[in-house]
């Protein structure tokens, strides 16, 4: 593949653009003004770390697409823009386009399994790092001048109640590396404040929606190469339960109280059924994995579940 090819420009052009902005949206996460334009070097420490992430995982499918001769672009960094009033990533992720068909189930895996496994431990780092080095108290009383310690919690009427969903292995790290008599562990309903933890935490959600077992996600490369046809049952189950995540949210609409599940979840689902399909296509060889890779596999599912929350946005 020649240089002239590979389009860099364009992919150069994106990724600027995508790091600017989300520099506004890291100025705006510790609420500050995005339009000042004195407040965007303190939007660096989101935007950096988060592109570092969606770049490890886009560069892992890269990498091992070559490998395996298998043409592909560069990553595609998706920018958001900026809205008044508006909170967001700053981005709607990063993507590469495979141009010629993956040779055999081997090879699907490869190039399946490498985003994930690297983007998650570009988010492990991250995370280690934001809990090792957490800002004192004060930090978070010049955003929140009346958050309540006793509570861990902002009065009411006090800003907009959000939060972000806990995962098996945002809450082991914070376990292992912090110590909650001698420093002040933000709650998941400020966690977004702190730029290290929410680009980890951001890390680690796109790890687990690109590792559903359903279609052509990275999941779904993974089962299809791992089981061959049962991936046809896998990605139905799967399916099914994004569907019944997103109607449990919504139950509190008919008094009942329960706090479980994402409406984005049935919008995800309508993305996966009508666009990315449930199904994963055949591949040409379909000689099995050989027993290093199963481990591999087992390990990326293990991923997979130390990642994903079933609700992780709640207002």
């Amino acid at each position: 593949m020649s240089w002239r090819e590979l389009k860099i420009p364009l992919h150069a052009g994106l990724f600027v653009l995508t790091l600017f902005t989300t520099t506004l949206a890291g100025v705006q996460w510790i609420g500050l003004d995005p339009l000042n334009i004195l407040n965007l070097p303190l939007g660096v420490s989101y935007s950096v770390p988060l592109l570092f992430i969606l770049g490890s995982h886009e560069f892992g499918h890269f990498f091992y697409s070559l490998k395996h001769r298998v043409r592909a672009t560069l990553p595609y960094f998706i920018p958001f823009p900026f809205i008044p009033g508006m909170i967001n990533f700053g981005t709607l992720g990063a993507v590469i386009r495979t141009k010629t068909p993956v040779p055999s189930r081997r090879a699907l895996f490869d190039i399946g399994v490498s985003g994930p496994i690297v983007g998650f431990i570009a988010s492990l780092a991250v995370l280690v790092y934001g809990f090792t080095h957490l800002p004192s108290r004060e930090y978070l009383l010049l955003i929140h001048p009346n958050f309540d310690f006793a509570t861990n919690s902002v009065p009411v009427g006090d800003g907009t109640p959000f939060a972000f969903g806990n995962t098996l292995l945002f809450k082991l790290l914070e376990l292992i590396l912090t110590n909650p008599r001698t420093e002040f562990i933000p709650p998941m309903s400020e966690i977004y404040h702190y730029p290290f933890l929410c680009t980890g935490w951001f890390g680690l959600f796109v790890t687990a929606m690109n590792l559903l077992p359903v279609g052509q996600l990275d999941g779904g490369h993974l089962i299809y190469a791992m089981f061959g046809r049962k991936h046809k049952r896998i990605a139905r189950v799967v399916f099914g339960v994004l569907i019944a995540l997103g109607i449990m949210s919504l139950l509190p609409l008919i008094n009942i109280n329960i706090t479980f599940g994402w409406l984005g979840w049935l919008f995800w689902a309508a993305i996966l059924f009508f666009v990315v399909k449930i199904d994963h296509p055949p591949v040409v060889d379909n000689t099995p994995l050989d027993t290093k890779r199963k481990i591999i596999g087992w390990l990326t599912i293990v991923i997979f579940i130390l990642c994903f929350s079933p609700t992780p946005f709640t207002t």
